[in-house]
């Protein structure tokens, strides 16, 4: 008889947005023609930039030609791809072979498929407040997880604990809930640990592009040793709009060995037996992203947001309310005021300002009495939600 997974029985309902959606309604069905600012969602509102546009029609041009018609593309990534990532790389002083880099549909699809690599019997160590995606690819595994918390009091970026022991560990910077960002010094500390004890880490860099201090690193490839501990997972998403689009990129060193078995060829054999490749028309798009053109318009747009991040920060400043993010990342990450807990606030917001944010509790149990706004929408709700919350909370 057919055994169905079940470690899917172990997964916990997610609450979150759908009790988001539940309460809009209720309020839209209440107040009809009343207008939300979206500050809650984590998805793009600008459109693809014209360098990848122009990429995009010319790749579909070029398939209705039989000259320059492309099928299959290769697994892991368009030999053109993989080199002009591994460039890009190099421009910022980490050295890659194009063959460490493969092209993914995305790094929400890849931080699930990159557990293949591992055995069921490891221990994940996620981070709390940590993206629900960490937690549910690890629980359908049936791996044990443990859950390392953070909070104010260290910025919600924790030190390596001795006593701890676990074989993959997520790291994501800038971090999706909290904004907050690893430095140079406490990311070593962490490649250090992991070439000590033998895990892994699962460097989740998806908001990278929006560092802007210098002296924070954008790859954990900027660490001396990570080579030997590291997996890197990337996604254009939000670097260059692609959210609808899909399309990421992996780096798996080739120095990274564990038991005798190197991940690098380990991952190669998984690629070419569970995909067929990333279309040719959405890897040619990608590449015109690191293209000199295509770098200044991305960072064009990703001026908007931070834009965004700094009218949202002026707010909560003018108010008094502590908050980590929003400088370097595309999300803030605040301390909700009075003290109120995630829901009482989200409720506050929603029905005496018309506001939607994200109640932090849906991060884990170390989420709860925050909040995240995310800075993707357009900047003329941002600028309105902002004055909306000084006349509330001055009130």
């Amino acid at each position: 008889m057919l055994k169905p997974n079940a470690h899917y029985a172990d997964l916990k309902d997610s609450y979150l947005f759908f009790n988001i959606s539940q309460k809009i309604a209720a309020y839209l069905a209440e107040h009809p023609g009343q207008r939300l600012l979206r500050l809650g969602i984590g998805d793009v509102s600008l459109p693809l930039c014209p360098a990848v546009i122009d990429a995009l029609h010319e790749a579909v041009s070029e398939q209705a030609e039989q000259s320059t018609f492309h099928g299959y593309m290769p697994e892991c990534g368009a030999p053109f791809l993989r080199e002009t990532i591994a460039a890009h790389y190099q421009s910022r002083g980490v050295k890659l072979k194009a063959d460490e880099v493969f092209v993914s549909s995305g790094a929400s699809d890849e931080l699930g498929d990159i557990l293949d690599l591992f055995s069921p019997e490891n221990t994940s160590l996620i981070f709390e407040p940590a993206y629900p995606a960490y937690v549910d690819a690890n629980v359908m595994g049936g791996r044990k997880i443990i859950h390392l918390p953070s909070g104010k009091e260290n910025g919600f970026l924790p030190r390596p604990d001795e006593s701890v022991q676990a074989e993959l560990i997520y790291i994501c910077s800038p971090n999706n809930p909290t904004g907050a960002v690893f430095t140079k010094d406490l990311l070593a500390e962490w490649v250090d640990f992991a070439n000590k004890t033998g895990a892994v880490i699962l460097f989740d860099a998806a908001y990278e592009a929006f560092i802007e201090d210098e002296t924070l690193p954008r790859s954990i490839f900027e660490i001396e040793g990570a080579r030997t501990c590291a997996i890197e997972i990337c996604s254009l998403s939000k670097t260059a709009g692609f959210t609808g689009t899909r399309l990421g990129y992996t780096v798996i060193p080739k120095e990274l060995e564990r038991a005798g078995m190197n991940l690098n060829a380990m991952w190669v054999r998984n690629r070419t037996t569970k995909t067929n490749g990333v279309s040719y028309i959405l890897q040619k798009g990608a590449s015109a992203v690191f293209t000199e053109e295509g770098q200044k318009q991305i960072r064009a747009n990703i001026a908007v947001y931070k834009q965004n991040a700094k009218t949202i920060m002026a707010a909560l400043d003018a108010l008094g309310i502590w908050y980590c993010g929003g400088q370097n990342a595309p999300y803030i990450w605040l301390k909700c005021p009075g003290g109120m807990d995630s829901w009482q606030f989200f409720d506050h917001l929603l029905n005496e300002a018309q506001i939607v944010g994200t109640p932090g509790s849906g991060f884990g149990a170390c989420g709860e009495g925050y909040f995240r706004f995310s800075t993707f929408g357009s900047p003329a709700d941002t600028q309105e939600a902002a004055e909306r919350m000084r006349r509330l909370f001055r009130s």
